[in-house]
């Protein structure tokens, strides 16, 4: 029957074969703390030579290197370190934004106010006919003064009141104030109807004649 060689002399077989686990079980250990800590070194540290040492250091002295790696290893991961500064980055363009904005043409920045980019000198906007502030090519309207942009500002529909109303009508068009009539039909203000305007005296003066020559003449004594 062959014979197994004893480690550290114990020459019960049982009891050797407990100890060969035992020290394969720190071997496994061992190794697993090797690789955490150069996929641990890999996350936290942007230098390949570093990461090397570190697990170089955990391979040479085993535990220990791991154990001063966990103590002197930097705080955050990388990719948070990143996410922090895109969040920073993004928190400063859209401070920046509030004055600034990328020029539709050349993508420099442009001041919100600039007629002309400075770097293309191309037109960005143009100026109020009214009160002279820059107007986005997007606005339908004036919102300084509220005055209407030639050839933007869409014209108002022409609106009268129903009848029945008290007020006088306006054409929004032409300006002009209608009023209505006692039949419910609409004039324009400051002209009377064909019967307040003189032909109803002139009705009335036929119908007086023809009564005059249908009525039978005064008897003669």
């Amino acid at each position: 029957m062959p014979m197994t060689p004893a480690i550290f002399g114990i020459s019960n077989g049982t009891l050797n074969t407990v100890v060969e686990l035992a020290l394969l079980g720190i071997v496994v250990v061992w190794l697993a703390l090797v690789w955490f800590t150069y996929a641990d070194a890999r996350r936290r540290i942007d230098d390949r030579m570093l990461v090397a040492s570190a697990t170089l250091a955990a391979v040479i002295f085993p535990f220990v290197g791991t154990l001063v790696y966990l103590i002197v290893r930097p705080p955050e991961f990388l990719e948070d370190i990143r996410e922090r500064d895109l969040e920073m980055q993004a928190a400063e363009a859209r401070l920046h934004s509030l004055d600034y904005q990328l020029c539709p043409h050349c993508d420099h920045p442009a001041g919100r106010d600039f007629l002309r980019c400075p770097h293309c000198l191309r037109k960005l906007r143009d100026r109020c006919g009214t009160c002279a502030k820059p107007l986005d090519p997007d606005w339908m309207i004036c919102p300084f003064c509220e005055a209407e942009i030639p050839g933007i500002t869409p014209q108002r529909r022409s609106r009268r009141r129903s009848r029945g109303g008290d007020e006088p009508a306006f054409d929004a068009d032409e300006g002009l104030a209608y009023e209505e009539s006692p039949n419910g039909d609409a004039y324009e203000a400051g002209t009377e109807p064909a019967i307040e305007a003189g032909y109803g005296d002139a009705s009335q003066d036929a119908y007086d004649e023809a009564l005059e020559s249908e009525a039978p003449p005064p008897a003669q004594h």
